[in-house]
């Protein structure tokens, strides 16, 4: 069984590790705050003091950070991941990051004699806790199959879907159909609750009909109950409809619909619901 390393334990990424270790894999873990690696070496994982030193000891790394800053910010320097990689190893990064950071991110692990696959996930924090999400990889083949066994422990689908900057792109138009559905999900349920409709009603009728989808069901669920506990961080969102948007520019693709998500969710996010969840948009709704 391949030696694994694991950069990034927020969220989505502490419980993907712990899977992992869960699982048997021989795991070692890197976070900014170290202090969040304590749970993971308490369940069997060892400690790497840096994404260097994580690269150079396990024969698959992988990583799971906020935004395509932070994505490129451990893989470069004299610590970074791309300094510990050597020849043969690989390096599976599965932020959402835009298909140019990804490139850029190849680039590097590459030159220096690495393999690379990207593989973003679509799910929130249950999934990452259930290994129910879904990964959509892409980039080295080879490093895929070698993958694969730790990807079937994460996620319930994991399809190879080509070249670098395809997983990217994946992510970011499932990201931003998510994005549309809750927004006018929200302004949904605002309208029909000011209208004097029951909101529990409201969401009866939509699980019985074609728009019944688990996301309602549990989104709809935090907005009645006004309880807005992290599972996909509503500034994150926000990121990923700002980088479909600007993936959409570059390929001269209209995306108005898009473009009035990304707008309602920089007022939720101004609005101080940042580190919300993502349901937390209908409170600039209601």
């Amino acid at each position: 069984m391949s030696r694994i390393g694991f950069l990034g334990l927020g969220i989505m990424g502490k419980a993907m590790a712990l899977n992992l270790v869960n699982a048997g894999f021989e795991v070692t873990v890197w976070n900014r705050n170290r202090q969040k690696c304590e749970e993971l070496v308490a369940h069997g994982a060892t400690f790497g003091d840096s994404p260097k030193a994580v690269a150079q000891a396990c024969d698959i790394t992988f990583a799971m950070v906020a935004d395509p800053e932070a994505a490129l910010a451990i893989c470069q320097g004299p610590n970074g991941v791309a300094a510990g990689i050597g020849a043969g190893r690989g390096y599976v990064d599965m932020s959402t990051v835009d298909d140019k950071t990804s490139g850029t991110i190849a680039d590097l692990i590459h030159h220096a004699g690495g393999r690379f696959l990207e593989a973003p996930v679509s799910g929130t924090k249950k999934p990452a806790e259930d290994g129910t999400l879904v990964i959509l990889a892409a980039g080295d083949e080879s490093l895929y199959q070698e993958a694969l066994p730790a990807l079937n422990v994460m996620g319930k689908m994991a399809p190879y879907l080509g070249g670098v900057g395809q997983g990217a792109n994946m992510k970011l138009v499932v990201n931003m159909i998510m994005g549309g559905m809750l927004n006018i999900f929200s302004e949904g349920m605002a309208l029909g609750q000011k209208s004097g409709l029951e909101g529990q009603a409201i969401l009866d009728v939509l699980a019985a009909g074609a728009m019944a989808n688990p996301m309602f069901n549990i989104k709809g669920k935090m907005c009645l109950e006004e309880n807005y506990d992290t599972s996909f961080p509503l500034k994150h969102m926000q990121k990923d409809l700002r980088l479909a948007l600007a993936l959409g520019d570059r390929l001269e693709q209209p995306l108005p619909t898009a473009a009035a998500t990304n707008e309602a969710f920089k007022q939720a996010k101004k609005s101080g619901y940042a580190e919300e969840d993502i349901a937390a948009a209908h409170k600039v709704n209601r």
